[in-house]
C-alpha cells in the first residue's frame, strides 16, 4: 500500500447502491423546482421538491466509503464517522456496509448488494442433475465483495504494522478514538426544506 501523507485519501470505493434512483430524484426535484419558480406553482410545491433535492442528494449520493491517514471514513446523510483501521472488530456487507467497534456498530449505505444478490447468497449450492456436483460459481466476485476483502486487508495490514492481535487492550482503547463529525451542510438544509414545508403548508 502507498504510503499517505497527513489527509491524503489512499482508498477509494465507489458506491453501489442508490446512485441512480438519487440522480433521478434530484433531476426530478430541480426540474419541479424551476419550473414552480418560472411558472409560479403553489409553495408547497416548490418547498416540496427543495426538500426531495436535498434528500436525494444526502441520502442517496452523498453517502461514500474511502480510507485514509490509516482510517476508515464513512461519509453518511448527516454525519462523517472517522474509524482507525486497527480498531475494526467485524465488518461485513449485505444490504449495507456494516463496521463493528466494540460494542458499537457503524453503518454505510454506500456499498451493499442488491436485494436480489443478497436473497442468492442464502440458497444452497445449485448441483448438476447428473453428476450430483456443485455447479461453478461466477468468476468475477461482485464489486461489494470486493470492497468488503479489501478493506478486510487493510485492517489487517494496519494491526500488522502496529504489532497488534485482535482482542488485545490496545485494540480496545483504540475504540475510543472513533470520530463522529456533523454534516452541518446537509442538516442546515434538510432543517431549511422542512420548515419551509411547515409554513407553506399552513400559512
Amino acid at each position: 500500500m502507498v504510503e499517505a501523507g497527513p489527509g491524503e485519501v489512499t482508498e477509494r470505493f465507489h458506491p453501489t447502491n442508490g446512485r441512480a434512483a438519487g440522480a433521478l430524484a434530484l433531476v426530478a426535484a430541480v426540474g419541479t423546482l424551476v419550473l414552480g419558480i418560472v411558472d409560479d406553482f403553489p409553495a408547497p410545491i416548490v418547498a416540496g421538491a427543495f426538500l426531495v433535492g436535498v434528500l436525494a442528494w444526502a441520502a442517496l449520493l452523498k453517502p461514500r466509503v474511502r480510507v485514509a491517514d490509516d482510517r476508515l471514513v464513512l461519509h453518511n446523510m448527516v454525519e462523517d464517522v472517522s474509524i482507525p483501521l486497527a480498531a475494526i472488530d467485524q465488518l461485513a456487507v449485505r444490504q449495507v456496509l456494516a463496521v463493528r467497534v466494540g460494542d458499537r456498530r457503524y453503518v454505510s449505505p454506500a456499498i451493499g448488494h442488491s436485494l436480489r444478490t443478497t436473497l442468492a447468497s442464502t440458497r444452497p449450492p445449485t448441483r448438476d442433475p447428473r453428476r450430483g456436483d456443485v455447479l461453478a460459481t461466477p468468476k468475477t466476485p461482485p464489486y461489494a465483495d470486493v470492497v468488503e476483502n479489501r478493506i478486510t486487508q487493510l485492517v489487517d495490514e494496519e494491526r500488522k504494522r502496529r504489532g497488534l492481535r485482535r482482542g488485545s487492550p490496545e485494540v480496545a482503547a483504540l475504540a475510543a478514538d472513533v470520530r463522529r463529525t456533523p454534516a452541518w451542510l446537509e442538516i442546515a438544509l434538510l432543517t431549511a426544506g422542512v420548515v419551509a414545508l411547515v409554513v407553506t403548508l399552513v400559512v
